[in-house]
């Protein structure tokens, strides 16, 4: 028998970026709000006190801020005609766990979106013809433009203390010759605080992408380049690049996360609550499925635990709620096979192609020094920059070094044919350490009726529920555009003049390796659109079937970014969160009329 909680006015499932960003704006609203988070209580401190906190072995090997496998997982298969098998070890993505989910973690990239990529269908069909999208991809418009947007990407910068280089502002041309980025949508206003220095293997990447014509740009980072008070009032010291921040908290206070950023001005508010430990197991409804009352979860002693509550936000990692979607019947299932349902559809990844140059001994890269989001980017193959009509794929990518701080475990990169262990790998190590480079094609994924998401028929979790199935592969479209980007990107790393270029496009042959780590950047699955029949939610990110369920988060997207995809998901959440205070409180009931 469940434990019952006196009922609140909205409860908040999952407590990283949107989670943190729903709850800051409904107790503003005056709701009373009650966020659970699944994983434990973390903080800067102690979960990033120094010097422990600098510890590869334990946060980025043993996984500290990550996923408990041991609780739940997925079972991951390539096509339709195997069989999913549950993975006990994650290693292609990394979903977070604890107080502040992956925005804890994550690196601290904070872009915006490409204004095209919010429409890409439309465009495309406008642009190439309908023929153009290759049979089988499943691309569609999000149902809300770059304007609508801007006054929340402007809103969440400011929240983050995003550094960066802005190229226009209100159509003023402010930042040619200043690290702009030509090909930026028009900003409202500058960034808080200026672009972080450029890393000698940034300037190096810059040097050569002019020399080759492309138009090098300051990445937009959420790691401070100097002290930074937010709009809640939260203080951020200045970014170190000590780099240590994908997989770590940061220690300066320097990285935005939901900790630093927004957990302390909530935690003045008496009308919210955070409850750890709280592994939420579905939502409830009632018996016509047509509201939700609230959500049932297992607490810290297993105990069940019913928390009821007016408006339900599933702002959870990507797959998770998707994941809770399925199990609470929430929205009907997608089906392949008859391309009907829309839980579980349009699932899709990030288009990764990485070259390295090597260097001779007397040029020193150092990268060990770096931060998440510094950097130096290319957009000039990004969205549709460029004129695909006669490359035969659909979407873009932007090219970049962002240099994180390379680790001395896994930031050891040799040339081909290097032995794995013994005195000449060593020797190699010794020779490549602080004398290589790396850059990455950053390729939009797109979305396919073959890739997708659905409840496992065999593998349950430790609750006995099923697990969540992924059905995916890389299709002709990613190769496709794999070897477009590196032969772009390939002409940068020739004109740095390096002794040795490895890395490899995709081919033919390429399957997805869950082996080996691309991003943690996963879409799609519940996602927005202007068509019940093809989306999940609606353009305020409101369940098209359960009104007062809400479902903030990059599985809103209907298909993969150039872009890392916070920023984006910040916005949303925003905008979402806008809809609910000024439109839904005052009139409970669909924001969309299907």
């Amino acid at each position: 028998m469940s434990k019952a909680m006196k009922k609140v006015d909205a409860v908040i499932v999952g407590f990283g970026w949107a989670g943190s960003i729903m709850a800051k704006e409904l107790t503003e609203a005056g709701l009373s709000v009650v966020a659970l988070e699944r994983g434990p209580s973390r903080d800067t401190y102690p979960d990033g006190a120094y010097p422990q906190v600098v510890d590869e072995l334990t946060y980025n090997i043993r996984k500290k801020l990550f996923q408990d496998l041991s609780k739940s997982t997925v079972t991951i298969r390539h096509n339709v005609t195997q069989t999913a098998l549950p993975y006990r070890q994650l290693n292609a993505f990394l979903p977070g766990t604890g107080t502040g989910g992956a925005g804890l973690h994550w690196s601290g990239v904070h872009f915006r979106v490409d204004p095209v990529e919010l429409n890409l269908r439309s465009h495309y069909e406008e642009r190439y013809g309908k023929k153009f999208i290759p049979e089988g991809m499943t691309i569609q418009d999000f149902g809300v433009n770059y304007n609508e947007l801007e006054p929340f990407f402007d809103k969440a910068e400011k929240v983050f203390g995003t550094s960066g280089s802005p190229w226009t502002i209100k159509g003023q041309l402010v930042g040619k010759d200043k690290g702009g980025n030509p090909f930026a949508p028009d900003r409202s206003d500058r960034f808080p605080l200026p672009a972080q220095k450029r890393t000698y293997s940034a300037q190096l990447f810059a040097q050569a992408a002019e020399s080759v014509g492309y138009h090098p740009y300051d990445l937009p980072s959420a790691n401070t380049s100097g002290p930074y008070t937010n709009t809640y009032g939260a203080q951020m010291g200045p970014c170190n690049f000590c780099g240590y921040c994908s997989g770590y908290a940061c220690y300066m206070y320097s990285k935005a996360s939901p900790n630093v950023n927004i957990l302390p001005s909530l935690r003045q508010e008496s009308t919210f609550e955070l409850r750890n430990n709280a592994y939420v197991l579905r939502v409830n409804l009632t018996g016509d499925k047509k509201r939700a009352t609230g959500v049932t979860y297992v607490d810290a002693l297993g105990q069940q635990v019913e928390q009821p509550a007016d408006l339900v936000i599933l702002s959870a990692f990507q797959f998770h709620n998707v994941h809770l979607m399925l199990l609470s019947g929430i929205g009907k299932p997608y089906d392949p096979v008859t391309n009907e349902g829309v839980v579980g559809r349009n699932f899709a990844y990030q288009n990764l192609t990485t070259i390295k140059t090597f260097f001779e001994t007397d040029k020193f890269t150092n990268t060990f020094i770096g931060a998440g989001g510094a950097g130096v980017g290319v957009d000039d193959f990004n969205a549709d920059n460029f004129d695909h009509a006669k490359y035969g794929f659909v979407g873009g990518s932007p090219f970049w070094v962002n240099q994180a701080g390379s680790k001395p475990i896994s930031g050891l990169p040799t040339p081909p044919g290097t032995p794995n262990w013994g005195s000449k790998w060593k020797a190699a190590v010794a020779d490549a350490y602080t004398h290589n480079v790396s850059m990455d094609a950053h390729g939009a994924h797109q979305s396919y009726r073959a890739n997708y998401l659905d409840l496992d028929p065999t593998y349950k979790d430790v609750y006995g529920q099923p697990l969540l199935r992924m059905t995916f592969d890389w299709q002709e479209n990613d190769v496709k555009m794999s070897q477009f980007m590196y032969d772009k990107m390939h002409k940068i790393a020739e004109a740095m003049n390096p002794k040795l270029i490895t890395g490899a496009p995709k081919n033919a042959n390429t399957h997805f390796d869950s082996t080996v780590y691309q991003t943690t950047h996963m879409n799609g699955g519940a996602i927005m659109g202007e068509d019940p029949k093809t989306s999940a939610v609606n353009r305020y990110l409101q369940s098209w079937d359960v009104h007062n369920v809400f479902v903030p988060g990059a599985s809103a997207f209907p298909q993969g970014l150039g872009y890392n995809p916070t920023g984006m998901v910040a916005a949303l959440t925003y905008w979402s969160a806008k809809a609910i205070r000024e439109t839904y409180l005052k009139n409970p009931g669909p924001l969309v009329q299907a």
